[in-house]
């Protein structure tokens, strides 16, 4: 799902991913010095006349000492580390206003910082201070530094470290900027909206209330059919045309068939790839980077291009299934296609297998460097993911992942046994009917959606499905190519918002 800095930008199981990001796929910028290859595609930019250029709010990086082990007074040497928040009180009526909190995800905290600005739109009005939280091991945040993804002390990775880092933040914070009485909402995209889930059912003393946007908390705790997540990436392709998908699974046979008779030349000629394939493991690696595509276009299917986890053009299904069906050269069709993600500035020379694309415990996508090591082993541990294309319910070549795939993995990367069932058992799972004060919004686009929350439990436990949105379309900044649906979900989570608000202030107050 995330990027390293340095070199890469990043994808989430909102994620995060989903994610997860939510979460969760990253393009790189390598640079190669060879004439650049025309056929990879770099004009598919529609008119940016809809792109956001208001100013942000200015946030400032700080960091907070942190606790290395929140559960173990022995562990580590005792110690702490540095992580960095950022923070703007441009709105902020001190002592009084609201405190926005964004529980980071599975990257950089500035990427979600400038792409959620309905949080600080929102901010404006209730005279909030906003603060973007970012997440152990990830971006700036490394306990260890470089020595931070060696085992053991990659250990200290959890879910439960994570959430107590952002409630003692909360804590300590307000009592340093004297908000003591300020009500705390929490908000997140993809994994980012899980861990506010997770905040409002673990830390409910502190945090009044969630918004969680695009949280497959039900797949990810292995709730829902395996088959689920490129079924759905697959039918926003075909909602587009039914020709569309019919063009991309005529590529990918046509692909096996070359594979089959180890035409290795013309596959790289027709892909345009730095070296030959020579094995099934190099062709299994292409078809798993050409997917990794369609993930990332179905989840950032916005109306406007944007420059989060990458560059994307308007409506980039559209997008997409307008470069599978452009031509009779199915394969160049399908390279195109992809270079829309991977070749977004029209700089590659040729594709790179191995550094475009890394393998791991998220078929949906690690991303590349730092992150990636992090959410692999997220992935390993907590954090179920295992979804497979199968030719049959979606348009993809049949890769399987099962929980024994998932095993091998990860006891040979990082010696761990993953517990599938976990987050179902720690997280209440879908056996959340007794929590209070989340919302839980989807966009239809998204694949991540029907790994969420999509019906409503309760007056306090709000489900908003967002017809035409796609990966928490609703937390970015107001738009003027958003459809109306994303504008009525924002108004309406605003009005529940400024519920909680007065209802936690009141009890504040009520307090000895």
């Amino acid at each position: 799902m995330e990027v390293d800095a340095s070199l890469y930008w990043t994808l989430t199981r909102s994620l995060c991913n989903m994610k997860k990001i939510l979460s969760f796929v990253t393009v790189t910028v390598a640079l190669f010095s060879a004439e650049l290859l025309q056929a990879l595609p770099h004009s598919y930019f529609q008119s940016q006349k809809h792109q956001i250029y208001k100013t942000e709010p200015q946030f400032t990086e700080k960091y907070f000492t942190q606790t290395l082990d929140h559960f173990n007074f022995n562990s580590m040497g005792n110690g702490t580390f540095s992580q960095r928040y950022l923070i703007t009180d441009k709105h902020w009526k001190k002592g009084y206003g609201p405190i926005f909190f964004y529980t980071g995800n599975e990257g950089d905290i500035w990427e979600f910082a400038l792409n959620s600005g309905f949080i600080t739109e929102l901010a404006a009005q209730h005279r909030a201070l906003v603060i973007f939280a970012e997440h152990r091991y990830y971006g700036r945040s490394l306990p260890f530094g470089k020595d931070s993804f060696n085992i053991p002390q990659i250990s200290l990775l959890t879910v439960e470290q994570a959430l107590a880092d952002y409630s003692v933040m909360i804590t300590e914070l307000k009592q340093q900027l004297a908000a003591t009485d300020c009500p705390v909402i929490v908000f997140g995209g993809s994994y980012g909206g899980m861990l506010s889930v997770y905040m409002r059912l673990k830390y409910p003393n502190i945090v009044a209330g969630a918004l969680a946007a695009s949280a497959p908390i039900l797949s990810t705790a292995g709730l829902v059919d395996s088959r689920q997540f490129f079924h759905d990436v697959t039918a926003d392709f075909e909602s587009i045309a039914p020709e569309c998908r019919k063009a991309v699974r005529g590529a990918f046979h046509l692909l096996k068939e070359l594979a089959e008779f180890q035409d290795y030349d013309r596959i790289q000629s027709e892909f345009a790839l730095c070296k030959s394939p020579s094995s099934a493991q190099d062709i299994h690696q292409l078809n798993g980077l050409l997917r990794n595509a369609f993930t990332v276009m179905a989840m950032l299917d916005y109306p406007y291009s944007t420059h989060f986890m990458g560059s994307m053009p308007a409506n980039p299904v559209k997008v997409a299934c307008d470069t599978m069906m452009s031509g009779s050269n199915l394969l160049v069709n399908l390279r195109n296609t992809a270079g829309i993600v991977y070749n977004a500035t029209g700089v590659l020379t040729c594709f790179d297998l191995y550094s475009l694309y890394l393998e791991c415990a998220d078929p949906t996508g690690c991303g590349l460097g730092f992150n990636s090591m992090a959410w692999d082993y997220q992935a390993c541990t907590e954090i179920n993911l295992c979804y497979e294309s199968n030719n049959v319910t979606d348009m993809f070549p049949p890769m399987p992942f099962t929980e024994r795939d998932r095993e091998l993995h990860c006891s040979q990367r990082w010696a761990v046994v993953p517990r599938p069932d976990w987050l179902k058992t720690q997280f209440w799972g879908d056996g959340i009917s007794s929590a209070s004060n989340i919302i839980f919004s989807n966009g239809d686009l998204d694949p991540w959606a029907n790994g969420g929350v999509r019906k409503s439990f309760s007056s306090s436990l709000i489900a908003i499905n967002i017809s035409g949105g796609a990966h928490h379309l609703d937390l970015r900044s107001s738009n003027d190519a958003d459809p109306v649906s994303v504008i009525n979900a924002r108004k309406r989570e605003a009005d529940i918002i400024s519920q909680w608000i007065k209802m936690d202030r009141t009890r504040l107050q009520q307090l000895p």
